[in-house]
């Protein structure tokens, strides 16, 4: 395993552990959290999104590097779009739906509980859905051209090279 993968892995784990430890893997709370019946799930976003803003701000202002990869950290701030709305009302209804959302659902999976198996299905095909929908968006046109799609295009991933140790 490579250390980029390691790390992942690491970050992973404590992730789930601290969605488990926390009790956002019970429907009940998030239920709970969305009938505004409870703060304890806004008061722990609140508090994450606060750790965010004070770790991008002093990542910007060391002009910090990534560990694993080596290259600078840009944060760049868009404009909210028509796709961004769209895409939390989608995620809204989803998660007021089942009560849960993806990192949830994959920490309902380890721990056992057969309903995640149904909502990581619904998690699966809406994003086949997102990806053959953008597929369809950069085929070509009847006019020979290929349509460009409004969709930023992902990064490329970076190759790791061989360490030339052996």
């Amino acid at each position: 395993m490579t250390a980029g993968r390691g790390a992942a892995l690491a970050v992973g784990v404590v992730f789930g552990l601290t969605l488990c430890w926390s009790g956002m893997s019970d429907p009940e709370v998030i239920r709970g959290a969305l009938l505004l019946e409870q703060s304890y799930l806004f008061l722990f976003f609140a508090s994450a999104v606060l750790t965010a803003a004070v770790g991008q701000a002093l990542l910007r202002r060391v002009r910090a590097r990534a560990l694993l990869a080596d290259e600078e950290i840009v944060v760049s701030r868009q404009q909210p779009e028509r796709r961004h709305v769209v895409g939390g009302f989608v995620f809204g209804l989803g998660w007021g739906v089942a009560n849960v959302c993806p990192g949830p659902i994959a920490t309902q999976l380890g721990e056992g509980i057969p309903w995640a198996l149904f909502t990581m299905t619904g998690v699966v095909v809406g994003i086949l859905i997102f990806f053959r929908r953008g597929e369809k968006e950069t085929e070509p046109a009847s006019d020979g051209h290929e349509k460009q799609s409004a969709r930023p295009q992902p990064r490329p991933r970076i190759r790791e090279e061989p360490s030339g140790v052996g």
